[in-house]
């Protein structure tokens, strides 16, 4: 079986953590112990999923689906301890404020820790995850290609030595598209479909991957011309108005829709969905997302 990564990054507010979740439920549920991580100091999923705490080791959310919060120093420190099999001597050479300013400081070093800890698994490097797949809800656009680069810009900078080694395995297995996969979060709005636009055509252009775009929150519902012409007729200006605005946003996801589909006929619609119970939320993407 070929070990899964799942990235799925967009512009913040369009639901991608939502997603992220949904795809890795979909992946448990398929029989794959799923690992979803987030990245950075405080988790979303905590509350989310009502769970008591969420760190770096993994919480079971249910069957096959756990959950972990990972940064850059908690990923560099479990690689070094894995390596020199000594915490003392990491506490002792790591823990002082001279390294600490010194990893919070040095180029993509936090995000090369994270990718090297997500991809370990199909390189065989590093400690051992007990999973079959990791969706990781990685950082909104920008700071995403910073992540996908890091690998790259280090195997750059050290040419020989085991860090320039890993760091050409880390990068060459970001590429393989039969271990990694890429999806681009986007709401049915002009500015989030550009951002969407510009790092699908990035990331094909300077990785060679291939996203699936993924565009949440669509009105999916036809409704007749009979019924606009019908509200346009109401005694009721507020749902007059109700019905012209609706009218417009349909027109607008139609555009966006549009749009995407030129770089992705595969692209993905998730529907507006208005109930807000988290796990019938989820189910109801996740039976959306192929």
């Amino acid at each position: 079986m070929t070990f899964e990564i799942h990235f799925v990054t967009g512009k913040g507010g369009v639901g991608k953590s939502t997603v992220a979740a949904a795809l890795a439920l979909k992946k448990a549920k398929s029989g794959l112990r799923t690992l979803l991580v987030e990245i950075g100091d405080q988790s979303f999923y905590k509350d989310y999923f009502h769970l008591p705490e969420v760190g770096f080791n993994p919480v079971q959310v249910q069957e096959n689906f756990s959950v972990a919060l990972w940064t850059g120093q908690n990923c560099l420190r479990e690689y070094i301890i894995h390596l020199i099999k000594a915490e003392t001597l990491y506490k002792l050479f790591f823990e002082n404020a001279v390294m600490k300013a010194f990893v919070n400081v040095a180029p993509a070093l936090p995000e090369l820790a994270i990718m090297g800890k997500a991809t370990s698994g199909p390189r065989h490097h590093g400690p051992a995850l007990p999973f079959d797949c990791i969706v990781m809800d990685c950082y909104a656009t920008g700071h995403f290609m910073a992540l996908m680069g890091a690998a790259e810009g280090m195997a750059k900078a050290v040419k020989v030595g085991p860090m320039g080694e890993q760091s050409r395995n880390i990068d060459k297995t970001l590429r393989d598209p039969e271990i990694c996969k890429y999806y681009v979060v986007c709401l049915p709005e002009e500015l989030p479909v550009r951002e969407s636009e510009e790092l699908y055509e990035e990331l094909e252009r300077h990785f060679g991957v291939k996203a699936r775009l993924v565009l949440n929150k669509v009105l999916e519902e036809e409704i007749g011309s009979n019924e606009y012409t019908a509200a346009e007729k109401s005694s009721s200006k507020e749902f007059q108005t109700f019905a012209k605005d609706d009218k417009i946003n349909r027109g607008i996801h139609r555009e966006m829709r549009g749009r995407l589909q030129k770089l992705d006929p595969q692209l993905v619609p998730l529907p507006t969905v208005w109930d807000h119970n988290v796990q019938r939320l989820l189910d109801i993407l996740s039976e959306r997302l192929s």
